[in-house]
């Protein structure tokens, strides 16, 4: 079914990017395979999927040593706590969750550790929900100004999360937030400074999420089905 499902994900997110206008090749689908096995992986693998996102740091380790595959791109998706970077910074392919400037500190200083710059996003707390992490609107500037300079942690973009509501639309102020904040870091032109990408939009709203300007798509459930419990 995952290969059916990956067809039909890619097929809907192609014609929603045609409907706004928008090229399906800038937006890049990140299968979210928390909790499920490394054969899931594999299957989607088979399908052309190359982006999978996890949450937790033992789970991603796990899955990259059973999988063999040179062409994953894993991408770490989960609050990030610093005493975990150092397992994830010699082949993470993106960090979504960055909500400190301490934890760009820890990026930082552990990829100059391994020769290594590694790419990460600013995650943007967007609702009330207390249960999500991220760095409120109002100070997203400031970090993102803060961690320029450094030289081996790279800011491409931001992140953020809708509320869990059976309403899509409900999501579109969060989404709208993030890509005006998108803007104005832009218009400031801050040396070293990229924002290339808007990860934002899961199952259950990505197609606002596209019409706001999503860049990176995190699904899971769409995908692998319902999350199995862990």
């Amino acid at each position: 079914m995952i290969v059916e499902n990956l067809d039909r994900v890619r097929s809907r997110i192609a014609d929603v990017c045609r409907k706004c206008g928008r090229d399906p090749g800038d937006v890049t689908l990140v299968a979210v395979s928390k909790t499920f096995g490394a054969d899931k992986i594999e299957e989607a693998l088979t399908a052309g999927q190359r982006d999978f996102g996890e949450n937790y740091v033992q789970e991603l380790e796990e899955k990259r040593s059973t999988i063999a595959s040179p062409d994953v791109r894993w991408h770490f998706i989960g609050h990030l706590q610093s005493n975990k970077v150092k397992y994830v910074s010699p082949y993470v392919h993106l960090i979504h969750s960055v909500d400190s400037e301490g934890l760009v500190e820890e990026i930082n200083r552990r990829g100059e550790k391994i020769g290594r710059v590694i790419d990460y996003l600013v995650e943007v707390h967007t609702t009330e929900e207390a249960t999500k992490f991220g760095v409120k609107p109002p100070d997203v500037v400031n970090l993102v100004e803060q961690a320029a300079g450094m030289k081996h942690a790279r800011v491409l973009g931001l992140m953020t999360m809708g509320p869990f509501t059976e309403n899509p639309d409900d999501s579109r102020p969060c989404f709208k937030l993030v890509a005006e904040l998108k803007r104005e870091i832009e218009a400031r032109k801050i040396a070293g400074v990229s924002m290339k990408h808007l990860s934002m939009g899961m199952t259950h709203d990505f197609d606002v999420a596209i019409e706001e300007g999503a860049t990176l798509l995190r699904i899971g459930t769409a995908i692998f089905g319902k999350r199995q419990t862990v």
